[in-house]
């Protein structure tokens, strides 16, 4: 056998470090990527949740005062109210009205 045949691991070690480099680069770039886009999704949600949650406590106390309502003997408030325990909407006078959601 001649000297020739041994070859250098340079090569190989050489491809597969660019291989391993290349995968994390992209990796990362990725990863960058998606942050950015779930940071967008999430601030273009907070102008919805905060709409929600005001119609949500209008909504609350709307249904708070219909209940006070029939508490006190107001017929009509008091149908609504049973209607609305038909389809499983109950009114709990005792819980305080709903606080905005932390930033």
């Amino acid at each position: 056998m001649m000297d020739n045949d041994r070859r250098s691991p340079f090569i190989p070690l050489l491809l597969l470090t660019v291989a391993l480099l290349s995968w994390a680069t992209f990796q990362a770039v990725q990863l960058a990527r998606e942050r950015r886009e779930l940071r967008a999704a999430y601030t273009n949600q907070e102008q919805p949740m905060q709409q929600a949650a005001k119609m949500r406590a209008q909504l609350d106390g709307i249904a708070r005062s219909t209940a006070e309502l029939a508490a006190k003997g107001n017929v009509n408030a008091g149908t609504i109210v049973q209607e609305l325990a038909k389809r499983g909407i109950t009114i709990n006078l005792n819980t305080p009205p709903a606080l905005p959601a932390p930033k």
